[in-house]
């Protein structure tokens, strides 16, 4: 339980929902910000302005999911204005709070060094990861299917990166009956997707392995797709990129070759917030216990 804790949320989307109604559950003094549209907000959560008088009561301060931009814009899709994260609202946090997001840009990350914070990036937790990658390929699946004329089943299917996303997007293609090949960087990889009955290459010679294929799924955050590769895939091909913006695809040649390239970062929250929202509490809370209850368990 969460009796002693008192959160502060700013803004976020649907997932932030879920995350809230599981805070006020374990009894935590729950305080949210930019939610003055929520239609059907939780009991026992005070609604509140943004302020930095509203921070400096917070134990915890919880960010959207994408934290904020490098101007300190916040995601806040229950707000009727925009909110904006500033060094006076840092500055009001007390010494010992900690500030939670999904993930930082290097403005947040900036604040919270310069005013001694701690600041966890729950994206960075390989549960969440892996958890969050189910309703990524899934999404991804969706788009696929948005987007073309043909099956999966049967479809030559490219898949660029292993890691937490990239394995689970290969796995879930291979189980509609797609031909699957994996770009790869690493040795261990490579040997992983063999041994899962994909089709590895390393990532040095994508050109030489895209002259075929249908379907191209992204999950590299670097420029991988240029436009040296891009003059070699088939314009009916479609690729979905679902690395982080601005991606790591040469949009702009994909299109001037008539090629369909979508950028697909952030799916978890769009197709399954409320799942998503559970996986983010679940860490959340897990987080909270460790380090928040440590630290007044020990005063």
């Amino acid at each position: 339980m969460l009796t002693s804790i008192r959160i502060v949320f700013l803004g976020g989307d649907a997932r932030q929902l879920e995350v809230i109604r599981r805070c006020v559950e374990m009894n935590a003094a729950v305080s949210a910000a930019g939610f003055d549209q929520w239609e059907t907000p939780v009991p026992g959560v005070s609604l509140e302005p943004m302020s930095a008088e509203l921070l400096g009561t917070a134990d915890v301060l919880v960010l959207p999911v994408a934290g904020c931009d490098e101007e300190g814009k916040l995601n806040a899709l229950y707000s009727s204005g925009p909110l904006q994260l500033l060094d006076e609202h840092i500055a009001a946090l007390r010494a010992d709070c900690i500030v939670y997001t999904g993930m930082a840009k290097s403005y947040l990350r900036a604040l919270c060094s310069r005013h001694s914070l701690k600041l966890v990036e729950l994206l960075d937790r390989d549960d969440v990861a892996i958890y969050n990658s189910i309703p990524t390929a899934e999404g991804a699946l969706v788009i696929a299917i948005q987007n073309t004329d043909f099956t999966i089943h049967g479809s030559n299917s490219l898949v660029l990166g292993m890691g937490r996303t990239g394995f689970t997007m290969a796995r879930t293609l291979q189980g509609l009956g797609a031909r699957v090949s994996v770009g790869v960087r690493k040795p261990e990889h490579y040997a992983r997707a063999e041994e899962m009955g994909w089709k590895p290459f390393m990532t040095g010679t994508l050109q030489l392995h895209v002259d075929d294929i249908d379907l191209i799924f992204n999950t590299v955050p670097g420029m991988i797709l240029t436009a040296e590769v891009l003059s070699r895939v088939p314009r009916q091909c479609v690729i979905i990129d679902l690395a982080s913006a601005p991606g790591g695809c040469d949009f702009r040649y994909a299109e001037k070759r008539g090629i369909k390239a979508i950028l697909a970062p952030g799916l978890p929250g769009i197709v399954a917030p409320a799942s998503a929202g559970k996986i983010m509490a679940g860490a959340l809370l897990q987080s909270i216990s460790d380090e928040v209850l440590h630290t007044l368990g020990n005063e």
